[in-house]
Formats: C-alpha cells, structure tokens, sequence
C-alpha cells in the first residue's frame, strides 16, 4: 500500500474513524498522485475511492492505482451509498474545506446512524514532511525561480512598469518549463514595495530606488516561493543598512534551525534581531510558511506555533522590513529541514544588483 495511504489510514485508526471524505483539491492530489480539480477521496479500510465527473474519469483511470474510480451522477448521494456499502458509522470530514451547504447535503443523503466527524489538518499534518519525489519537484520550481532571477537581472532597466516585468516573468518561467506562476506575483517598486503583498500596477521602475520581486512556480503541483530586492542605482546609506538588517536577521533564523527547536524560536531568531535594531513595528507578518502542493501550508513559522520543527519540513523565511510611503526589503528563502540542521534549498543566490 501505498505510504501516505497507509499513514492516513493509522491516523484513521486513533482517531476512531471508519472512513474520511477527502475535499481539499491538494490533499487529493496528495493521496492519489494526481491533479484534478472537482474530485473527491472517499478512503476507508475496506476501499478506497477516487470520485470525479465524466471530465477526468478516463484520465484518472489510466494514472492512478490504489483507488476504485466512480464517476458519480448525484455526488452527494453516491458517497453516501459507498458509506452505507462499506458500512462506514462514523465519517470523517475535511471541515476546513466543506462547506455548509454542501456538508448540510451530505448530511441528509446519510443514513441517520452514520454520523459525521469534523477533522482538522488531519492528511495536512502527514505533507509537513516532504519525501524524495516532492523534493525533486519543489527543487526543479526553485531552480527555474532562480534563472528567472537572474535572467531579470539583465532585462530590468527605468522606465519598465512593473506590469511589463511581471509579463516578462510570465514568459520566461514558462518557457524554461514551469506550468504556471504559483501565486500572484509581486512586482513592487519604490514606495510600492512597503506594502508586502503590493498588488502589480502601471508604475514605472525608477532609479534610486529598492524593486522586490516576489516569484514562484509550481512543477507537478508543487510550489516555489522566492524573493529579491533589486537596486537600479547606487544603494543610499539608508536603503543599504535595512537590507544589512533584514539580510542578518534571515541568518539568524538559518542558525537556529534544526529538528526539535521549537518552531517560535526561529521566528524570534529574525524578529528579536529586527528590534533590537529598532524596527520591530516595521515587521508585521510571520516569519515564514511551508510549501509544497499549497503555497501557505503548514508549518506556519510564527511566534504562536509550539510545534517542533521536524526533519523532512520544508518551509520559507522571510523577514521583511517596510517603511511606510517609502520602500520595503524582504528576503524570502526556502528551506529544507536535514538531520542535522537546515539546508537553504535556493542556495547562494545574488539578493539585490
């Protein structure tokens, strides 16, 4: 059987639970190795089923294994046939994902003595640890995120809008093999930069003034998430000593991490360095997040996680500084958790020109 199968499956087991509905479009892709929007996993110990409409029911079946594939007619009403055949009495559910409604319809095609169970970050909690094959992929993304990096290192001049840089990414990541962005990207300039997740506008890039660039793009499903902060001219002295700030502070965080640190000390590690050096209140958001079939996954790396970090984990570190109505800085990496400490899985890249 299949691995993270046969972890879901012991997960099922402590928890009491004859049987899950499985609705995140990445945890589906997660458990069956393959994307399809609009489907469903109905996994129990007796069977497991891969529910999807007449669009992917040809193509499911010929890559996949491990699932029985039903192309459903009433969705709500065959599930809840599969639970009374398998004899499912206690369901479990994906309650950060369905809805009301559809969790209301669900409800009044079960049988009354199958009774239905919330569940929170139950499959979400087995992808914290990426394997070999989910490496390889989160790996290929950085690496084209990073030529695209460099690639816009030439081709960024003044007088480009941000709407003609984020173009000029779009072409080349999927040129060199990307399927698509991972999320909206960020082409911030000048003032715009102090807003960390600035939306793309006409703005022309300027002289004299900080550009960041937050980039990603997903291989197989899998995510990658980098930032840079490019210059078009001569670093002014108070540019220069914020990015020195935000650049030492990301240091500190690599220092700290290893499997068992809790995971709010890394966090601390940036943010503690970033006050003492006076701009505390400059730095708002968390530390970092994991990646992987999801942009924002768990781990969460912020100062209210009491979880550990563990070996396998792949997640980003950013600290950011932003000055209102005149620039900000953000250094975002991404991170592999080892044995023996933490490897930067972006390596040793130029952070600003």
């Amino acid at each position: 059987m299949d691995n993270r199968l046969r972890q879901l499956l012991d997960k099922l087991d402590n928890c009491k639970l004859d049987g899950i509905l499985i609705s995140a479009q990445a945890n589906v892709t997660y458990l069956s190795r393959f994307k399809a929007q609009d489907s469903y996993l109905l996994i129990s110990p007796q069977k497991n089923y891969f529910i999807t409409d007449f669009r992917y029911t040809y193509e499911v079946k010929t890559n996949i294994s491990n699932f029985r594939v039903l192309q459903y007619k009433n969705l709500f009403r065959d599930i809840a046939d599969l639970a009374k055949k398998h004899k499912i009495r206690r369901l479990g559910f994906e309650s950060k994902d369905l809805n009301f409604a559809e969790y209301s319809r669900l409800k009044d095609c079960l049988p009354a003595k199958v009774k239905l169970i919330d569940t929170f970050d139950i499959v979400e909690d087995i992808r914290k640890i990426k394997d070999a094959q989910e490496l390889k992929c989160i790996a290929q993304g950085i690496e084209i995120t990073n030529m695209t990096f460099r690639h816009l290192k030439k081709y960024i001049k003044p007088g480009l809008s941000e709407l003609q840089i984020a173009a000029e990414v779009e072409h080349f990541i999927r040129h060199n093999g990307a399927q698509m962005s991972a999320f909206d990207i960020i082409i911030a300039s000048g003032p715009n930069s102090s807003y960390p997740h600035a939306s793309v506008t006409n703005r022309l890039v300027k002289k004299g003034e900080p550009l960041l660039l937050d980039i990603g793009v997903e291989i197989n499903g899998y995510k990658s998430d980098l930032t840079r902060v490019f210059f078009l001219d001569k670093i002014n002295s108070f540019q220069r000593r914020i990015f020195e700030i935000v650049k030492e502070a990301q240091a500190k965080a690599f220092e700290v991490i290893k499997p068992g640190v809790l995971i709010r000390e890394v966090d601390a590690a940036s943010r503690n360095f970033i006050a003492k050096r006076g701009y505390g209140r400059f730095f708002g958001h968390s530390l970092g997040h994991g990646v992987g079939l999801d942009i924002h996954e768990e781990p969460s790396i912020s100062s209210r996680n009491n979880s550990i970090a563990r070996e396998g984990m792949v997640f980003t570190v950013e600290p950011g500084i932003y000055i209102p109505n005149k620039f900000g800085i953000r250094l975002e990496d991404m991170v592999y958790v080892t044995k023996e400490g933490v490897e930067v899985l972006s390596g040793a890249v130029d952070k600003s020109i």
